[in-house]
């Protein structure tokens, strides 16, 4: 082995996935600093209360109260604290003063990488994130590293747990929104708020990473556009199982045409795929990235998107990655923004729309929706009436794409026409079959 120095490594957090970073830091450090080339050594443990229960049973003497101390002593800091305070100060002076860091809250990376990124650079340091997006998943380094003499032009992929199994739920089992998400709730995968969760707010923060590197450009997560589960009704579900179709919360980043040139595009939204495509297979909390490369075609990462363990992987990925670099010598690589891309308002964005309307049953009601879809250059790709008894009847209507703002008039429009008494849903549909 190696006779480089031990890397003093500081683990700020001891929650679910920082108790396991420590575990396996301690019950495996031999071979860690096999791999590595350099002895990783857990100097202490950054906690709020030394006395709180945790998973993992941990040596006393290395936990404290005193995070700022500790990072300041250490090579490497490993940020587990979530939030973006006081991550975001611990991880900036750490540095600052000249440590790497690992960190896996993607809430910090997705609101104030840009600065972060920064900092690393400004002294030769590295910021490593692969357990921010995707928990076990390696997608990070494959977009940072493996694809960076390739052109992505989409990435699309299911990166929140929680709200893919309560939309599996529904389809498996035929549960209404509100007993899925009280089962996630009971198992543990929705916390007691699951705001962040079925708002779109976790799965819209890996989607500004997720766009800021594959296509080399800052993308704020103000500008992702975003949408949540909450409005997903068994009725949509039921209608999708019936058109082949499955209903995913998808993160979807892509390089778009325009008149004055490429634009960038990220948005999170429920969306119908077809039952033939691989995300349809992806069920109860797993996660999955579907990554498509001028040169390379499509690829797709699947595995655990959350979990203790699961995450500790990516986190210890980085950890040895880093030991390597601080042994063969250099620099941190930093990430690329020089791409530079505009930012795609979401009215400009092609897609299509499925609507289910209930509509007065007569004579030329279908002739005078199609010409409201007309006025506003929006063509029906599929058409399915259903009869009730009563005076409405039921209308799916499938799109071609168009822009979105274009087909927000549509809906503006039906919603006020006499023959439409109700707008009983509206969904996009990705990929095709």
């Amino acid at each position: 082995m190696t006779a480089y120095r031990s890397l003093k490594v500081a683990l700020l957090g001891a929650g679910s996935v920082g108790s396991q970073v420590a575990r396996l830091l301690l019950e495996h450090g031999d071979e860690l600093a096999a791999r590595a080339g350099a002895r990783i050594e857990l100097v202490g443990i950054g906690v709020r209360d030394v006395d709180a229960q945790r998973d993992v049973e941990l040596p006393r003497e290395l936990l404290t109260t005193d995070l700022a101390r500790l990072a300041a002593s250490a090579d490497i800091v490993v940020e587990l604290l979530g939030g973006i305070e006081p991550a975001r100060t611990l991880v900036l002076d750490a540095l600052n003063a000249g440590a790497d860091v690992v960190t896996a809250n993607k809430a910090l990376v997705a609101a104030h990488g840009p600065e972060l990124f920064d900092a690393a650079e400004r002294v030769g340091g590295q910021l490593a994130f692969e357990a921010a997006v995707g928990g076990a998943i390696p997608i990070i380094r494959p977009l940072e590293a493996s694809l960076a003499g390739d052109r992505i032009t989409r990435v699309m992929g299911i990166v929140n747990g929680t709200t893919n199994y309560i939309l599996d739920l529904m389809h498996r089992e035929g549960a209404t929104m509100e007993d899925a998400l009280a089962e996630a709730t009971r198992l543990g995968y929705a916390e007691a708020d699951p705001t962040a969760d079925v708002e779109g707010y976790d799965a819209a923060s890996k989607a500004t990473i997720l766009a800021s590197l594959a296509f080399h450009t800052t993308v704020p997560v103000e500008q992702v556009h975003r949408e949540g589960i909450l409005d997903i009704s068994a009725e949509v579900v039921q209608q999708a199982e019936r058109d082949g179709r499955v209903v995913k919360l998808l993160a979807i980043c892509e390089r778009l045409d325009g008149p004055d040139g490429e634009r960038v595009s990220a948005r999170v939204y429920p969306a119908l795929i077809p039952g033939d495509h691989p995300l349809a297979a992806v069920h109860e909390a797993k996660n999955a990235i579907f990554v498509t490369a001028e040169a390379a075609g499509d690829l797709m990462f699947y595995g655990a998107g959350a979990g203790g363990p699961e995450t500790a992987s990516a986190v210890l990925g980085d950890l040895v990655s880093i030991a390597r670099r601080h042994v063969i010598g250099g620099p941190g690589l930093a990430v690329s923004s020089h791409a530079n891309l505009p930012i795609a308002p979401i009215a400009d964005v092609p897609t299509r729309y499925q609507l289910r309307l209930a509509v007065a049953d007569r004579p030329g009601v279908l002739a005078a929706i199609a010409t409201i879809l007309g006025q506003h250059d929006v063509s029906i790709e599929a058409i399915e009436q259903h009869v009730a008894d009563g005076p409405t009847a039921s209308l799916v209507l499938g799109t071609h794409a168009a822009p979105e703002g274009r087909l927000q008039q549509v809906v503006d429009a039906l919603r006020t026409h006499e023959d439409v008494a109700s707008i009983d849903h509206v969904i996009r549909i990705e990929a095709q079959a």
